[in-house]
């Protein structure tokens, strides 16, 4: 018989909550905010700056390959997405798809999964915002402190700059989600713009020897050029795709869920991706894509900026747009910002739908009266988010956080299989075509994009589920409101949970040595923490699973 942690959320509760007196929260986004959150969501600055680096050193001019790749694997989970948030309006995205098909265990699983890309992913994302603060304060020679815009780990004291765009993109979420999808409409707006500038000025200066050769040829290493550079590339640049999978953490606050989720679904991640295609296409077109090594943050655009001018006779280039550098400056906070509203949107709406189950403290769920919105846990996100923010030292998370993203599609594209088998006459306002084709190539791809990810993202990984596992013994399995329905004698499901924990814990010992081997000792701490962190968890774990 099966045990708990296998219990299914009925899909006439789930619907309940989406209706009626069931929904706690106001529904006030349309289609057209809806697509709008998601591009708010994509765009950041991870186009800019991870472009720029994924062509130089793994992909070069097929960096436009890559993208495709990267988008394809979106596409796929995309139709999925599509489907589940058309069928089941609620909020939690991932989570509560994976409740409803896959049961309590995975659930939790791609929920505290979805924490790490959400709530990490924002304090992350403030920390590069305030640095390019003090990048563009400097272009109007303004010098802001050091001690005040940096972490002391990194040589200042606080952040306060990241402190100050979390809490106020955290304030402008607990006013209401209206009134955030207007800011982030103008965000939006802005942030196109200047994309579509750099495309349109930059187009006439492509020179087509820059494209050759267009897949340069493998070094001999793998992930450098050659068809593995091209892979690489794809699950690198992924990162610039996240974002609209967050649409779905919304769909109790949209006006017609059935139909505008799949259009705020799709509809963002097709413009974004012909938006990116064409991006990539005229920056490694300007200029040749081995310029771009040794380049971070915007440095790659403003090298290709610097190629679109003409060239005097002493073959010195002149930029005809110098301003264009400022202009993308602009963009990319205006990015982060919304990058960093939608972020804590959806991870409130994982939290709250969470809670809502039972699996975390009801605080999560408590919603403002006048606001319609889940204030306190917004409030408690502030906090935490801006702490890591101040004093955290500003570190590159983009494979972390795509690797937490491709885990979640995986699950997605698996539970549409099951839903199908298991619920083939629900109301669907969208289906996803050719199941189950489309989603066992949505699982394949997203996988293969895993697989090329460092072994270092992949420990990461494991040391947060590990930790999500101990949460969910010594909290979620007791006070699931679930559990409350089911026989005393299946009410337990710890032993599986314990042999599951066991088995991460030692796969993170060996990919820990793996690693320590590849890189010759060179991130010793990685290891030993890896080490150390997974004796204790398989101690902890193994006596969970053998005790009477």
């Amino acid at each position: 018989m099966a045990s708990q942690i296998w219990v299914k959320k009925p899909l006439d509760k789930l619907l309940h909550e989406a209706t009626g007196e069931g929904n706690q929260l106001k529904r006030s986004l349309g289609s057209g905010s809806l697509v709008a959150l998601g591009i708010g969501a994509i765009i950041g600055a991870g186009l800019f700056s991870i472009t720029g680096g994924a062509a130089a050193n793994q992909a070069g001019p097929a960096i436009t390959i890559s993208f495709i790749v990267a988008a394809l694997g979106c596409a796929f989970a995309g139709l999925c997405y599509a489907e589940f948030a058309s069928m089941i309006p609620v909020a939690g995205s991932a989570y509560t798809y994976s409740y409803a098909t896959m049961g309590e265990f995975i659930a939790w699983i791609i929920g505290w999964d979805l924490v790490l890309e959400y709530a990490v992913g924002a304090a992350t994302v403030s920390i590069s915002w305030s640095r390019y603060l003090v990048k563009f304060c400097e272009g109007f020679d303004v010098h802001l402190p050091t001690a005040l815009t940096v972490g002391p780990w990194d040589g200042g004291v606080i952040n306060l700059p990241a402190i100050f765009i979390v809490i106020l993109m955290s304030l402008l979420l607990m006013k209401g989600t209206e009134e955030s999808a207007t800011v982030n409409g103008v965000i939006v707006g802005l942030k196109v713009l200047v994309v579509i500038i750099f495309i349109v000025l930059g187009w006439k200066y492509i020179n087509e020897s820059n494209y050759v050769p267009y897949i340069p040829e493998n070094t001999g290493k793998f992930g450098e050029y050659g068809f593995s550079g091209i892979v690489r590339a794809a699950a690198i640049v992924f990162f610039a795709y996240i974002g609209f999978d967050a649409v779905s953490t919304a769909a109790q606050e949209a006006k017609n869920p059935r139909r505008d989720m799949p259009i705020g679904i799709l509809g963002s991640l097709v413009v974004c991706t012909i938006l990116y295609i064409l991006f990539a296409h005229v920056m490694t077109g300007v200029t040749n894509y081995t310029s771009f090594k040794g380049q971070d943050g915007i440095a790659p655009v403003a090298v290709a900026i610097e190629s679109m001018g003409t060239t005097d006779a002493a073959g010195v280039i002149h930029p005809d747009y110098p301003w264009l550098n400022r202009a993308i400056i602009v963009a990319i906070l205006a990015g982060y910002a919304s990058v960093i509203l939608v972020m804590l949107l959806g991870q409130s709406r994982v939290f709250f739908s969470m809670s809502k189950d039972g699996l975390l403290p009801r605080i999560f769920s408590s919603v403002h009266p006048k606001y319609q919105t889940p204030v306190r846990s917004n409030t408690m996100f502030l906090v935490f988010v801006s702490l890591f923010a101040a004093f955290v030292p500003a570190r590159v998370v983009g494979e972390m956080t795509s690797i937490g993203t491709l885990f979640a599609f995986i699950l997605v594209c698996a539970g549409i299989i099951v839903m199908r088998r298991q619920m083939p006459d629900a109301p669907r306002a969208f289906k996803t075509p050719l199941v189950p084709l489309v989603p066992i190539l949505g699982i394949v791809t997203c996988f293969f994009m895993m697989a090329f990810l460092p072994l270092d993202t992949w420990i990461r990984l494991f040391v947060w589920m590990i930790i999500g596992f101990d949460v969910y013994l010594w909290y979620g399995i007791k006070n699931s409101y679930l559990s409350d329905r089911l026989p005393l004698s299946i009410r337990n499901g710890s032993k599986t949970v314990g042999s599951t924990g066991l088995v991460l814990a030692i796969l993170l010992a060996v990919i820990a040595f793996v690693h320590h081997a590849q890189t010759d000792g060179a991130d010793s701490g990685i290891f030993y923490f890896s080490v150390i962190f997974a004796a204790i968890h398989a101690v902890t774990f193994g006596i969970t699973r053998f005790r009477k």
